[in-house]
């Protein structure tokens, strides 16, 4: 009587491996997308966040936020992520920063947010601001809120 000795995996065996790394792989893919886009997005808030002093100064000097400009204000107005930067809305008292997301040369935005914005606003000259869904007038390509920070949700 000759006795075999099982030695390695079988077929099945290893075809369940690879299917659990397939289910794996299909739930991070996407949940790693989605990481890297709001990664990416922290970019905007800090850009349009640099605004935020400089504006309640002005309006505190001035009195009025109705012609402050971008270049007037300085600070930087393109990333790596970020390709511009605007004011709208400008009223005494109310104004909105925008950064739209877009390609810069070697640096590639995730496509989940290319082409859309990040806003931040206030109606107080700048004693207290709003972002996402709470701004001035939401932008008709404002990113989607699960790529917003918590706060602006």
């Amino acid at each position: 009587m000759t006795k075999y000795i099982q030695s390695g995996f079988t077929l099945i065996e290893l075809m369940i491996v690879v299917a659990i790394i397939g289910i794996l792989a299909a739930v991070a893919i996407p949940s790693y997308q989605d990481y890297t886009a709001r990664a990416q997005v922290a970019e905007g808030v800090s850009l349009t966040s640099q605004y935020k002093t400089s504006l309640a100064e002005y309006y505190a000097s001035r009195g009025s936020l109705a012609d402050v400009t971008l270049a007037g204000m300085g600070g930087t107005t393109a990333g790596k992520y970020v390709g511009s930067i605007a004011f709208t809305n400008l009223l005494t008292d109310q104004i909105q920063v925008e950064a739209t997301f877009a390609n810069n040369g070697t640096q590639t935005a995730a496509a989940a947010i290319t082409g859309f914005t990040f806003p931040i606003s206030t109606t107080t000259g700048g004693n207290t601001w709003e972002c996402g869904a709470n701004v001035i007038a939401v932008p008709g390509t404002m990113l989607e809120s699960k790529y917003m920070p918590s706060n602006c949700r």
